[in-house]
């Protein structure tokens, strides 16, 4: 098993992690928004108690997006500097692979991840019983009937899915947030197949445009 720092951010919650002699080493915090003064603090955190220096890793892997713009710009910058400093690869998984992953699998159920969008809106794909994606990543509005051909069989997971469950009606609903220690099979596979990214160029998968928000207080 390669030696693969894990970060999460794309949530209100960051956390990370490393895979080492069949085991992962994790730190996450329970505070939200604290991505820019934690995410480093817990990578240092974690190759301390995995007996590691950055120089030992095989690569870095973070959690892409979609997500919170943000936290993805804090994890992407924590880990190209990583990477940088270090010589290191790096490697992506998609959050909501990552959350899929979390999820119970139950034959023959729909895994169906949700990110908080807000409103009634989700960052959301279907996966299949074993986790695998059948259709395409989306933003997409919670309305009534939504899902009505496989809520009854689907298991809901995410810090979008309690919102949308009057909504829905049936189904399983689990609230959860991205976790680096969910992320470790799913690096390695990545890491496996040589699927590395440009440091240089690489963005993560924001889905939708930022929007600044104009703050409402008086300056002068």
């Amino acid at each position: 098993m390669a030696k693969i720092l894990l970060i999460e951010t794309s949530t209100a919650l960051c956390s990370a992690a490393v895979g080492i002699d069949g085991k992962v080493v994790a730190r996450r915090n329970d505070a939200s928004r604290q991505h820019a003064s934690l995410t480093a603090v817990f990578c240092d955190s974690v190759l301390k108690e995995a007996g590691l220096k950055a120089s030992d890793l095989d690569a870095v892997c973070i959690s892409d997006g979609p997500g919170s713009y943000t936290g993805l710009r804090v994890g992407l910058s924590t880990a190209k500097g990583l990477c940088f400093g270090a010589g290191l690869k790096m490697l992506s998984v998609s959050s909501l692979d990552v959350l899929a992953a979390m999820a119970p699998h139950k034959a023959g159920c729909t895994i169906v991840p949700m990110i908080d969008a807000r409103r009634n809106e989700v960052f959301t794909a279907n996966y299949d019983a074993e986790g695998r994606r059948t259709s395409d990543v989306e933003a997409k509005i919670v309305e009534e009937g939504a899902y009505a051909d496989i809520a009854e069989n689907a298991v809901f997971i995410g810090d979008g899915a309690l919102k949308c469950r009057d909504i829905i009606g049936k189904g399983e609903f689990i609230e959860a947030m991205p976790d680096a220690a969910a992320m470790a099979e799913l690096a390695e596979r990545e890491f496996t197949s040589g699927n590395f990214r440009d440091l240089a160029y690489f963005e993560p998968f924001y889905l939708k445009d930022y929007v600044p928000t104009v703050s409402k207080k008086k300056m002068f």
